[in-house]
């Protein structure tokens, strides 16, 4: 089989991308995908503060899959939603962005603060594929009980732990253990719980 990113490559750009290979985002194919979840969102982020149904039945249509009592506050931005699981009683503050190229999981019971950044995409770090607009992405996990303090931004490939408490502002660049409290740019643990 050719490599992967290879113009030989037989696979759709939408196949390359769910194995985590490189592909090109502006294939058309991924645009529709694309267009209909930003259609989901505009529903999503111009509801009422009283429309909590429809917010529901707009998430329950986007998303991979919600949980029973899982909350999401407008505004909310993500490339598909369909990449998205959200588990149990799970709470998200205002203005998450989610960039779901690849899989987000998000465990029960879940706090994420507001401004909170999910980033599964990753580009070329040599020019050429990067200028040819080639892209690929890593999953991140988030698992039950986890809490990210407000603006935290959470990188490619991150698995953040149960339990786990990550600081306001804290940049998570690799996986943090269960029942830990981190902090900082990169995160790093400053004490267990």
């Amino acid at each position: 089989m050719p490599a992967p990113g290879s113009p030989d490559d037989p696979r759709t750009m939408r196949e390359r991308m769910l194995a985590g290979d490189l592909y090109l985002a502006d294939d058309s194919v991924l645009a529709e995908e694309q267009a209909r979840a930003s259609r989901l969102l505009e529903r999503f982020n111009r509801s009422g503060v009283d429309d909590v149904a429809e917010r529901h039945e707009v998430l329950v249509e986007l998303l991979g899959h919600l949980g029973p009592g899982a909350e999401i506050k407008p505004p909310f931005r993500c490339d598909y939603g369909s990449r998205i699981r959200i588990g149990a009683r799970t709470f998200v503050n205002y203005g998450l962005v989610a960039l779901d190229v690849a899989s987000i999981t998000i465990g029960d019971d879940v706090q994420i603060g507001p401004n909170v950044q999910l980033l599964t995409p990753t580009h070329p770090t040599e020019p050429d594929p990067r200028r040819a607009k080639w892209e690929a992405a890593e999953p991140i996990a988030i698992e039950d009980n986890a809490w990210l303090g407000g603006g935290v931004i959470v990188l490619p490939g991150v698995t953040i732990g149960e339990n786990t408490v990550v600081g306001a502002g804290s940049i998570v660049t690799k996986d943090l253990p269960s029942n830990v409290v981190a902090v900082g740019n990169p995160a790093r643990v400053v004490r267990s719980l």
